[in-house]
């Protein structure tokens, strides 16, 4: 894989072509930058900007005025390698707030992460409804502490308007579900993206979350997509390496509160 040629399509096609993730959701090319604005269940933010020294801060100031205006909290999602290199700093400057630091990850779909498998007594079930949603958001709410309900409403909604483009998986041990996960495809892309792995305590370290990377690779790779993208955490990154993905860049969340 060509980590340059590859982490440029991304950008041209997830970020700067960006299509909105949900029914409720938007895309808006204004100037240099490039955002989606949903409802106030949906994300709302920043994909995509090509500035530089002379006009960042006039940029970001337009940011605030739009979203603050339409009412909504926002994220400006910056990659490590986005322009001018101090960008982060101007964003906290402006009253920004920055998440902590993911690794833009990137795999091929039918590279050696197809051959994990569940361990014994676990199955992977695909979600379809909204009863398998609520599977998948109190995994969620487990494994991360964080409440789900922004999850659920997105899921159904994406689910009943648009399933071509995304999967939902539940992995249960007997009737229990210990652990949850999605894929969003990206048509006209050769992207299909990974979110929301995460397992609950006391069935971490047994190849769960590898078992479901692996089932999203070969639905993915079954539709033609030729690549897998992960905003990998700490604890996942090396789980990822083992599985043939590469670090191309890194991500952080700036969110902006209103007062």
């Amino acid at each position: 894989m060509d980590h340059a040629a590859v982490l440029a399509l991304h950008d041209r096609d997830l970020r700067e072509g960006a299509r909105p993730d949900g029914p409720d959701a938007r895309i808006e090319r204004a100037g240099k930058v490039v955002r989606q604005v949903a409802s106030g269940q949906g994300w709302n933010g920043v994909l995509w900007a090509d500035l530089d020294e002379t006009d960042a801060d006039a940029a970001i100031a337009e940011q605030i005025a739009h979203f603050t205006a339409l009412g909504r909290d926002f994220e400006w999602k910056l990659y490590g390698h986005d322009r001018p290199t101090d960008l982060g700093q101007r964003l906290r400057a402006a009253g920004f707030t920055p998440e902590p630091e993911e690794t833009l990850m990137i795999g091929e779909a039918t590279g050696p992460v197809l051959d994990a498998e569940p361990p014994e007594g676990v199955r992977i079930v695909p979600v379809t409804d909204a009863a398998g949603v609520d599977l998948v958001a109190d995994v969620h709410e487990k494994a991360f502490g964080t409440d789900s309900e922004r999850l659920r409403l997105q899921l159904i909604a994406r689910l009943a308007a648009d399933p071509d483009t995304v999967v939902a998986v539940v992995a249960l041990a007997g009737d229990v579900p210990v652990s949850s996960a999605r894929m969003e495809l990206v048509p006209g892309t050769g992207f299909a993206g990974l979110w929301g792995g995460g397992t609950v305590e006391g069935w971490r370290g047994r190849g769960i979350y590898r078992a479901l990377v692996a089932h999203r690779a070969r639905v993915a790779a079954g539709r033609g997509y030729p690549y897998l993208q992960v905003d990998a955490s700490d604890q996942s990154r090396p789980i990822l390496e083992r599985l043939g993905f590469a670090a191309l860049s890194t991500t952080t969340p700036y969110l902006y509160v209103q007062s």
